[in-house]
C-alpha cells in the first residue's frame, strides 16, 4: 500500500551519522523491492541485522500435490481441518500453483519461541476467528475477525492469539500484493470512486524497542524450505523506521460494495491485485434496484481463470447448503452458476449478508493431498437437485 508512514526516531537525513545515548551508531537497514525500484523501508537497529550464530538444518514445507490436472468443480470443507498447537505446523496447504499458494490454518498457541519471515510470498492472512495482535519490528497490529493482514516478504513478525480457537484463511503471493490500480490516482491516493480510502487502512502502532542480546530463533522461508537461523540479537530491536514497504492491514467490514441497477460483476469486489490474480471481498449489500433484475448471479463461463469463494458468513442465495470456512474451486474452461431454484428465490429479494474472500487465479490451481481429505466427492453434480 503506497502510503509513507514513520514510527519511532529517525535521523533528518538518510545515510548519515545517527547514534546512541552512549556514542554509538544505530544500524542503518535498507528494506527495499524489485531490486532498488520499488517500495522501501529505511530501518534503524540498535545493533547490526547480520548478527547470525547459527543456522541450523533446513526442513521442507513443500505442498504435495495430488491433482495436478483436474476439470472438476471442487467443494472443500475447511473448518474440518484440526487445530494444532504451533503456528507454522497449523497451516494446511490445499490449493497452490506458481503463483500462490493458499492455506488453511487453526493455530492454537502464540509464537513465543521463535519468529517467522517469508522471504518467498508476500502473505494475505484473512481472520476467520481469532483475534490478536501481529508483532513485528515496525510496530503492532492488533487483529479481529475480519481482518486482512498484509505481511510483505522480508518482513518478521509473530503471532499473538488471545485464545485457543482460531481459523485463518492465508494466501501466499510470489508477486507483490497491492490495492487494485483503478481504484488509485495518479498520485496513488485511493479515488474518490474506491470502495475503501486510506483512513480504513491499519498501520503498525505502539512501536516497541527490543535492544537485547541472547539465542533468537528466526525461521526463514525460502523456496520451500524452512531454514531455522537463530540470531544474537533480538529481531525487534528498531529504534524507529519510515517508508512504504511494511505491514498492514484492512478489514472486510470496512469494504463498501458497489452496488448498481443490474447485477454488477465481480470486478467490482476487488480489494487486492498482482499481476497473476486477484482477490475480492463479497460484503452484506443491496441487491440491483431495477424492476426486473434478478439479484442471483448469472451462469458463467471461467474461460481463462479458476474461482476460488472461501465461504464465511452469511446466507448465500445462489448456493444451497453452504458451510462457513468451505471452499469452492470452479475451474477454468467448464460453466458454473446458481444452484437449481435460487434464481426464481432471489427475485424481490433487496439485500444480502453473505460474507466471503474470492480468489481469481490466471494459471489453473492444483489440489494437495490434504485438500483431498477435505474434499466432498457429490459437490460437482450438486446442480442436479
Amino acid at each position: 500500500m503506497p502510503l509513507y508512514h514513520q514510527l519511532g526516531q529517525v535521523p533528518p537525513k538518510r545515510h548519515t551519522v545517527f547514534r546512541k545515548p552512549n556514542g554509538e551508531l544505530y544500524a542503518e537497514e535498507l528494506v527495499s523491492t524489485h531490486g532498488f525500484s520499488s517500495t522501501y523501508a529505511l530501518v534503524y537497529h540498535c545493533h547490526p541485522p547480520t548478527l547470525v550464530k547459527q543456522i541450523q538444518e533446513p526442513y521442507d514445507v513443500s505442498p504435495t500435490v495430488a491433482r495436478d490436472k483436474h476439470l472438476k468443480h471442487t467443494s472443500l470443507k475447511g473448518f474440518q481441518v484440526k487445530p494444532k498447537a504451533d503456528y507454522l505446523e497449523s497451516r494446511v496447504p490445499v490449493l497452490v500453483n506458481d503463483d500462490l499458494h493458499i492455506s488453511l490454518a487453526a493455530p492454537e498457541d502464540s509464537m513465543k519461541d521463535y519468529f517467522y519471515k517469508n522471504s518467498q510470498a508476500d502473505e494475505v492472512i484473512f481472520v476467520h476467528e481469532g483475534s490478536g495482535t501481529l508483532k513485528t519490528g515496525y510496530g503492532e497490529i492488533p487483529f479481529a475477525y475480519g481482518d486482512y493482514l498484509v505481511i510483505p516478504r522480508g518482513v518478521i513478525y509473530q503471532m499473538e492469539f488471545d485464545d485457543k480457537n482460531n481459523r485463518l484463511f492465508i494466501v501466499e503471493s510470489f508477486e507483490p500484493i497491492r490495492t487494485p490500480k483503478r481504484y488509485r490516482n495518479e498520485f496513488g491516493q485511493l479515488a474518490e470512486h474506491a470502495p475503501f480510502y486510506e483512513r480504513d487502512i491499519k498501520r503498525p502502532q505502539n512501536l516497541k524497542t527490543y535492544d537485547e542480546f541472547g539465542d533468537f530463533e528466526v525461521k526463514i522461508k525460502k523456496q520451500g524450505l524452512i531454514y531455522p537461523y537463530i540470531y544474537g540479537s533480538h529481531p525487534f530491536d528498531f529504534i524507529g523506521w519510515d517508508g512504504y514497504h511494511y505491514p498492514w492491514a484492512f478489514s472486510i467490514h470496512d469494504f463498501m460494495p458497489i452496488t448498481g441497477m443490474l447485477h454488477q460483476p465481480p470486478p467490482v469486489h476487488q480489494t487486492f491485485e498482482t499481476n497473476s490474480f486477484v482477490l475480492c471481498s463479497f460484503c452484506p449489500r443491496l441487491y440491483d434496484y431495477h424492476p426486473d433484475s434478478i439479484p442471483a448471479p448469472y451462469n458463467h463461463s471461467n474461460v481463462d481463470s479458476d474461482e476460488v469463494l472461501y465461504y464465511v458468513d452469511g446466507d448465500f442465495m445462489s448456493r444451497k447448503s453452504v458451510e462457513k470456512g468451505q471452499i469452492t474451486l470452479h475451474p477454468g474452461g467448464i460453466p458454473h452458476g446458481p444452484h437449481p431454484g435460487t434464481v426464481e428465490k432471489s427475485i424481490g429479494q433487496t439485500r444480502t449478508d453473505e460474507l466471503a474472500v474470492m480468489i481469481d487465479p490466471f494459471r489453473p490451481l492444483k489440489l494437495t493431498k490434504e485438500a483431498l481429505e477435505l474434499e466432498d466427492p457429490d459437490y460437482y453434480i450438486s446442480w442436479l437437485s
